[in-house]
């Protein structure tokens, strides 16, 4: 495991007794005596930021096996805030997980990922792109796209998948609010990188399902992507079983569906 040696001893045994327990019964007795020991210890003044990721490593696997670790979330949230990466990245994949889009803990999320959204590092753009996907709404949405709109042309790759990922999530909650940003969409169905022109025709899809019509024009750039893709063009990667980028082919097969529809 990595990072296993920056774990404590109580972190072994946790997870040795919760996989040596004979019954249900029994588990639940190892996690309500973890849930009393975290709760006095996650509240007790100046924890360094390492002893918390520990703890909220241990609480995940206490609302994975069924039990309320909500007593926990707020210091999840102050996680985020670290400037150690693997604890940011642990903060964020906690919230991820534990928290919901309409959850009150969310408002104080939106600075963090504000913050990190506009980061020279890009594995710090990453962690926060990931909690948007999961928990911005329609409310918070706002908030969060004119610090989402630069990442289109952000110069890692993944960011730029990501971003049209978090636009998808976006626009699945609101549609509205990424309607003016059709032509950034359309200009990322042509990125160099196949994911990022991946993840744009999931997105085009599903906004030219409400309105096909104005999507027709790109009847012509997804026939010249299927040919490329037919003729192996694409990185061996994206490969099947020797079938090139089966996945994306369907997802070309779909919109071209919908844009000859009614022709």
């Amino acid at each position: 495991m990595a990072g296993a040696h920056n774990l404590s001893k109580d972190f072994f045994e946790l997870i040795k007794d919760i996989g040596e327990s004979k019954s249900k019964q029994e588990e639940d007795k190892i996690i309500q005596r973890e849930i009393e020991v975290l709760k006095g210890s996650m509240p007790a003044p100046n924890i360094p930021w390492k002893k918390m990721k520990e703890f909220l490593v241990r609480l995940l696997y206490v609302e994975m096996l069924g039990h309320d670790g909500s007593f926990g979330y707020i210091h999840a949230v102050n996680l985020t805030s670290s400037r150690v990466m693997i604890e940011k990245r642990t903060g964020y994949l906690a919230v991820s997980l534990m928290l919901h889009q309409d959850h009150d803990l969310i408002l104080l999320l939106i600075a963090n990922i504000q913050r990190d959204m506009g980061s020279s590092n890009f594995l710090e753009v990453s962690a926060a792109l990931t909690a948007v996907m999961k928990l911005v709404n329609a409310d918070t949405a706002p908030a969060i796209l004119d610090n989402l709109m630069p990442l289109f042309n952000h110069s890692n790759e993944l960011i730029r998948k990501k971003a049209v990922m978090a636009a998808h999530a976006f626009h699945s909650k609101s549609p509205s609010s990424v309607a003016h940003l059709d032509a950034s969409f359309r200009k990322c169905l042509c990125d160099k990188d196949p994911g990022v022109m991946g993840a744009s025709l999931h997105l085009l899809f599903d906004m030219a399902k409400q309105s096909p019509d104005d999507f027709k024009d790109l009847v012509p750039s997804y026939v010249a992507i299927l040919r490329q893709i037919v003729d192996h063009r694409l990185p061996k990667d994206y490969d099947y079983h020797r079938m090139p980028a089966p996945w994306i082919q369907i997802k070309i097969l779909q919109c071209l569906a919908l844009g000859g529809a009614d022709e």
